[in-house]
């Protein structure tokens, strides 16, 4: 070495002695890190911050399923080198603009994206909390479902994803060479990235908590009976979907039927040829012919992807065996029976009400109405939506609880809130409270432009159920940390929690009682 050289180190070295630092190399001038920036295994990102929230917003998880991959199997995306701009969210999968929920103006196919929010400060190893909207696997989007609140209150890594809806991920059809069940292959595909990306984000890979709301609980329920799922999380949670009973999948008759049905709305009516005839279908063409609604979509059981249906599955045992949060909203069927009041602007009357029940349960008409008269829940028009809620979700979100108890740890709610947000711009009805209806659970977990914002009382049980999600995805248990306590539900004991703001809100209930389950039980014998 020079002696200009040597000079040059040893003045270097006696700078660093004299500013108390070391000579490893940047210790000095590093930058500190800028938590916008993340590398995942595919290439950098750049989000925001905004207050105590980070998030990342249009993450490609898997290569855009257009063109020849219409109908494919999610692939791997092409790793890229730039930072990617992760600062707003991308295109919803292509839907329907009938229903309220619809992501409207989202006619490509390019749309297999999800979004990460965490706390701002950084930390390491939170849980992962992974949501499956919902949307009768037809409409919605992940985007839709801000998780600010979730990820700072609950300390976690919320991931809020698109898959394929409608004919795009559920078609089926005995002339199309695609496989079934595309939009549940887009649920893994977007847990697999989450197992490999979590951790750049703070989340901990080994403990994810896959969650959904109706058709995203149906989702839970189906990827918890899936070989592909099997690793791939650690606890589920199921809002407003019966895994047992109606368990929201379908045969591969009635689902070649309904495929078959969309195919000659596109006037490919030979099976033969549907393939090409579908494969040369634009995509706005396929939207309109995709079944809108709430039925023509479901899981299939395919024997390959979901070898059994769900209640099958936990009936004998066969699905991943991990604690399950599991339970619905106390009025599930009041907004469908409020909307046709506040349409009308004419409640329901004792008349109406008796010709309902006839016309929709045909021989146990007179049985029900014994059980449910016009007025034993204020009006015609509650009573109704009782009926239908205890006929409909009630029963088979007990015996989804019991079933699931006799194998895994099993933590079951009904959300009861009287006095409940509804949704932003709808009329209520006159003659009868909401309650807590289908969807509107979702008001106190996420911030969602659907609903009306929330008031004190209502912000106030908010926390107390992200404490107690966010409380399981930690721990696989809800109580907790100055939270009322919250049993297990057990085969000798089926406690179910109520959720609802005010004294006694949240405590034991009777279930079974409430929404008359043995009634019900006996109409199936």
């Amino acid at each position: 070495m020079s002696k200009k050289a040597r000079c040059a180190t040893a003045a270097t070295v006696a700078v660093a002695a004299t500013l108390g630092g070391t000579v490893a190399a940047g210790s000095a001038t590093a930058a500190p890190a800028d938590p916008t920036r993340v590398t995942t295994v595919e290439g950098p990102v750049r989000g925001a911050i905004s207050g105590d929230v980070r998030t990342f917003q249009g993450i490609p998880y898997a290569s855009p399923p257009v063109d020849d991959l219409r109908w494919k199997s999610p692939r791997p995306v092409t790793p890229w080198s730039a930072p990617l701009d992760a600062r707003q969210p991308r295109s919803a999968c292509p839907q329907p603009s009938d229903q309220p929920i619809a992501v409207p103006g989202t006619n490509g196919e390019d749309c297999l994206y999800l979004n990460v929010t965490t706390p701002a400060k950084a930390a390491k190893r939170l849980p992962v909390i992974v949501w499956i909207h919902g949307g009768s696997f037809v409409y919605g989007d992940g985007a839709t479902y801000k998780a600010a609140k979730l990820a700072t209150r609950g300390k976690a890594v919320v991931v809020t994803i698109n898959y394929r809806l409608g004919a795009f991920g559920f078609l089926s059809h005995p002339g199309l060479r695609a496989p079934a069940n595309l939009g549940l292959q887009d649920q893994q595909a977007a847990l697999r990235w989450v197992r490999r990306n979590a951790a750049a984000f703070g989340g901990d890979a080994r403990n994810v908590t896959i969650m959904g709301q109706s058709g995203g609980g149906y989702s839970v329920c189906a990827q918890l009976a899936s070989p592909g799922a099997r690793g791939l999380f650690a606890k589920a949670i199921v809002q407003s979907a019966g895994c047992a009973g109606k368990d929201g999948s379908m045969s591969v008759k009635q689902a070649h039927d309904n495929g078959i049905a969309t195919a000659k709305a596109l006037r490919c009516d030979d099976v033969a040829g549907a393939d090409a005839c579908l494969r040369r279908a634009k995509t706005g063409d396929l939207v309109k012919a995709t079944a809108a609604g709430h039925e023509g979509y479901r899981p299939v059981v395919d024997g390959t992807v979901l070898p059994l249906a769900p209640a099958r599955a936990l009936a004998t045992g066969r699905f991943h065996r991990v604690p399950v949060l599991h339970g619905s909203t106390h009025d599930e069927m009041s907004g469908l029976v409020g909307a046709e009041e506040a349409m009308t602007g004419k409640p329901l009357t004792a008349e109406g009400y008796a010709a309902k029940v006839e016309k929709a349960f045909g021989a146990d008409a007179a049985a029900v109405l014994s059980e449910y008269p016009a007025g034993s829940h204020g009006s015609p028009g509650a009573t109704l939506a009782a009926v239908l809620t205890d006929s409909e979700w009630s029963t088979a979100a007990l015996d989804t609880q019991r079933a699931l108890a006799r194998h895994v740890p099993v933590y079951a709610y009904d959300f009861a809130d009287a006095d409940a947000p509804y949704f932003k711009g709808f009329p209520r009805p006159k003659s009868f409270s909401l309650g807590t209806g289908h969807m509107i659970d979702l008001a106190y977990l996420f911030e969602n432009d659907l609903f009306e914002p929330l008031n004190e009382r209502q912000a106030g049980l908010s926390d107390t159920v992200i404490s107690y999600w966010s409380r399981f995805a930690h721990t696989g248990r809800p109580g907790g940390h100055g939270t009322p306590a919250w049993q297990r539900f057990t085969p000798r004991d089926a406690y179910v929690q109520k959720l609802a703001s005010g004294k006694d809100g949240i405590g034991r209930t009777d279930f079974a009682a409430d929404h008359h389950y043995t009634f019900w039980k006996s109409l199936q014998r």
